[in-house]
């Protein structure tokens, strides 16, 4: 069947439905060119919207990029694979954790997913903290309340999983940072730093364990001690010593951490009330270990306690430059004192081992 020549007419482009058609089609391309670079160049919000979005390895963009869309971090995942593929991104994405905005453009978006900048939410807890002061600095950043990590510390379920026989995890998290991207509750925390810790003591101190004869429990109970009154790393095989010596001796350690732990941080000084106060941590009052650590020590209190250096050294006071002056004798003590502080301490009412020189933010 032939086309009238009438009709073939019409379509032309000179005649009128022919122009009207290409008016047309032209209308709906500028319309997708205009839709397609407000896309690109125009974010979709302002940033109140934060997503937090996984590119899995061998995930297809595609699916990434529908989360993308559900979650309202881009306007339509369709137009994303396409802008993609015309920068040739679409085989350059790297897998990780990303966090993105509303108020980021597709291209923002692809560079970021190009160059790999994964997200990382750290947190970092510091050489001799206890729980109580990982509590507090974890509801500062807003990331869990101090009673939920707590209660995750003494939970009865993760310390029979880890190992732990004691009222808390105190001791066994390991000082490190960590990523909290994937941390859903401050359970999953614990976990992570127990098995930190397990993993790190696993690799180093079996051998040194068991040549220097003494339980884990021990270990680090003695560990949290040399971390606490240590203020340089050189000098904790030297405080290791002085307690490994007065535990042979069946002398009271003596280390100020112990009167308050439990009840204040310990900020490098103790008062006579603090070491008469009758707790099972005081070392004042007490002979031998405290009950359990005081806080978390890392790898260098632990090997200190695993390895002390040989000296006859019982006491030691500070300089108040970071150091400390290390005695024999009692003697050599109160002289030390005397030089250092000024003042010898009344029977009962001071310290005889004190590091008078807080860490950093003065709240070990």
């Amino acid at each position: 069947m032939r086309t009238p020549v009438s009709s073939i007419g019409q379509l032309l482009p000179g005649s009128r439905r022919g122009k009207l058609v290409l008016g047309a089609v032209l209308l709906v391309l500028a319309a997708c060119v205009v839709r397609f670079a407000l896309f690109a160049l125009v974010p979709p919000g302002a940033g109140k919207v934060v997503r937090e979005v996984d590119f899995p390895k061998g995930s297809s963009l595609r699916r990434f990029a529908d989360e993308l869309e559900k979650g309202g971090v881009v306007g339509s995942a369709r137009l994303f694979v396409l802008q993609a593929r015309l920068l040739g991104a679409s085989g350059k994405v790297k897998a990780g954790t990303y966090q993105f905005s509303d108020a980021m453009t597709p291209g923002e978006i692809l560079r970021k997913l190009v160059a790999g900048e994964v997200y990382e939410k750290r947190f970092a807890v510091p050489e001799g903290y206890s729980i109580f002061q990982i509590a507090e600095m974890l509801e500062s950043r807003g990331l869990f309340t101090r009673e939920e990590f707590l209660a995750a510390c003494r939970s009865p379920e993760i310390l029979r999983e880890a190992g732990i026989r004691g009222k808390s995890v105190e001791g066994y998290l390991y000082p490190s940072t960590y990523n909290l991207v994937k941390v859903a509750d401050a359970a999953s925390l614990v976990r992570m730093m127990t098995e930190q810790f397990r993993k790190v003591y696993a690799e180093r101190f079996p051998p040194l364990e068991k040549s220097a004869g003494m339980s884990r429990a021990e270990v680090i109970t003695l560990a949290s001690l040399v971390e606490k009154e240590a203020v340089t790393p050189e000098e904790k095989p030297l405080i290791a010593s002085v307690f490994h010596n007065r535990l042979r001796k069946g002398m009271p350690l003596q280390s100020d951490p112990t009167a308050v732990y439990g009840l204040r941080a310990f900020g490098g000084k103790v008062t006579g009330t603090d070491v008469r106060r009758n707790t099972p941590y005081n070392t004042y009052l007490i002979k031998g270990l405290p009950p359990g650590p005081i806080g978390n020590p890392g790898s260098g209190a632990i090997e200190a306690v695993l390895k002390p250096a040989a000296t006859n050294y019982y006491y030691f006071v500070a300089r108040n430059d970071g150091t400390h002056q290390f005695s024999a004798t009692l003697d050599e003590h109160n002289r030390a004192v005397r030089h250092y502080l000024k003042e010898v301490p009344a029977e009962g009412t001071a310290p005889q081992l004190r590091n008078d020189r807080p860490n950093i933010t003065g709240r070990r």
